[in-house]
């Protein structure tokens, strides 16, 4: 999956009735409509993606029910809630929970939806490493060295570029849905069922008996902690259904539609994986790739995985330069407005670009890169990185649940162009999911049995208990009214 967090803008909006809200919907230009297909097209494409089928394929015919559990109880919820929200109050995650809890929470909010990428893109380009491993040397996907190298050239680089403001790369976010997913992804699938059709047996078992994952305690429920973070995102496409003609019944037959799509993207390429590769030979990074060239040299096509290989990288690599401002730049609008950041990580350069931010996030996500050299195994260092971000980005999550149900409960007349059916219910649910899914999440894998679980639970707990709640605990604490900015008007979401 391939995240992109969008820039949280700070608008304020007043309360009003319902009449109020069709008044606002009757000037909307007929030309700034967009059907609800659409929508479902734009959902799918910011969250569907290839990275995370290896971590699945490893279990086979049971990643079906590993990836519709998490659609039920966290990415339905999600999907409904944050259009409701996003059809009420303007600005974002900042504007739904300061208004709906208070302005500490929403600063809370905000910043997990930034820390939780300085996580998220150190295994975004462990997968890119491993992947371009297979263009020079398949070999080097299983090299921690080559794997940090990669992070840490690749990443500096997508900084150098976003501080020099540079326009133009958005173009590659929006094609590598159909350069680094669709076509791959069809591609492995059809020649995963060619290679069934011509009598090979599948390296995993595809009978009734391996619809649910075997049972190995607490570290069996650990599988689906990674599945939220595949789902993530979805508030951020909640911000256009105020541009559906008919929100209330064109938004939720846009969402199952984009389900059907991201779930179909996730599950279909991952039982291709699981057909072809052995679980035990199967590497969570470079799983696509040994995938794919296990496929092409049972036809002789070997020569392509390179060029398949490329296709992946591109894909990611655009959606990365696309958004890695993003949300520093929702962070730095919110504490110029409020001073919750200090002067030296508010400073803008020459293009009006949050420069700082960007080069503190890039030494954290060097050492984080170095990691990858220091762990022995690339799968575990990748997979306990997966794990942080998603710790880190539950906690947004959790709070908008709540603020959710305090706006309804608080401004129930408020004007929403979509009201959520079951709100309170939804809430819960998905509450109740992502609390579990952090717990969940502290516990080490049935993979890392032979491992240290104290030092597990150290580095996932340090990494998200610290950067997530005890970081911006401390930037609140010793905030000071000199570090508001007199302007924060000038500062435009690009």
């Amino acid at each position: 999956m391939v995240h992109n967090p969008r820039p949280v803008a700070v608008v304020d909006v007043s309360a009003g009735d319902a009449a109020a809200d069709l008044a606002t919907r009757a000037k909307i230009p007929p030309t700034a409509w967009i059907s609800w297909v659409a929508l479902a097209m734009m959902t799918t494409s910011s969250v569907a993606s290839l990275r995370a089928a290896p971590t699945m394929a490893v279990y086979g015919l049971a990643c079906v029910f590993l990836y519709l559990l998490p659609a039920i109880v966290f990415l339905l919820p999600t999907s409904l809630v944050s259009a409701e929200l996003a059809s009420g109050w303007e600005g974002g995650i900042y504007k739904w929970v300061s208004e709906g809890i208070s302005k500490p929470m929403g600063f809370l909010a905000v910043w997990c939806q930034f820390a939780m990428t300085i996580f998220y893109y150190p295994s975004l380009l462990g997968f890119v490493a491993s992947t371009l491993a297979y263009v020079f040397n398949p070999e080097l996907a299983s090299s921690g060295v080559w794997t940090a190298c990669v992070i840490i050239v690749v990443y500096w680089s997508g900084v150098w570029i976003s501080a020099r403001g540079t326009k133009g790369v958005a173009g590659l976010a929006s094609g590598g849905l159909i350069i680094g997913t669709l076509i791959p992804g069809v591609v492995l699938v059809l020649l995963g069922i060619v290679f069934l059709g011509q009598g090979n047996e599948s390296a995993a078992p595809m009978t009734s008996e391996n619809i649910f994952p075997v049972w190995a305690g607490l570290a069996s429920l650990v599988l689906i902690v990674n599945n939220f973070l595949s789902y993530s995102g979805m508030e951020m496409n909640a911000v256009h259904v105020s541009s559906l003609k008919d929100p209330g019944k064109e938004f939720p037959k846009s969402m199952f539609l984009a389900m059907g799509l991201v779930l179909a993207i996730f599950i279909l390429p991952a039982l291709a994986i699981s057909w072809v590769v052995p679980a035990e030979e199967l590497s969570l990074t470079a799983g696509v790739m040994q995938a794919f060239d296990a496929v092409f040299a049972n036809f002789g096509w070997q020569w392509l995985t390179p060029i398949v290989g490329i296709m992946l990288v591109t894909a990611s690599l655009g959606g990365m330069l696309t958004w890695l401002a993003g949300p520093s730049k929702g962070l730095l609008l919110i504490s110029r407005q409020e001073g919750y950041l200090p002067p030296f990580l508010q400073q803008l350069n020459k293009n009006g670009v949050q420069q700082n931010i960007l080069v503190v996030q890039g030494l954290i996500t060097t050492v984080i890169g170095l990691a990858y050299a220091l762990i022995p195994d690339v799968s575990s260092a990748y997979w306990i990185f997966s794990v942080i971000t998603t710790q880190v980005y539950l906690i947004m999550y959790l709070l908008m649940f709540v603020a959710a149900i305090q706006l309804r409960r608080k401004h129930p007349d408020h004007p929403r162009g979509y009201r959520a059916p079951m709100l309170v219910g939804m809430c819960g649910i998905g509450f109740a999911a992502s609390l579990a899914a952090l717990l969940v999440g502290f516990i080490p894998p049935s993979q890392f049995a032979s491992g240290s679980s104290g030092l597990y639970f150290a580095i996932v707990g340090g990494g998200a208990l610290g950067l997530g709640l005890l970081v911006p605990f401390l930037f609140y604490r010793f905030r000071k009214p000199s570090w508001k900015q007199p302007e924060p008007q000038e500062v435009t979401p690009s």
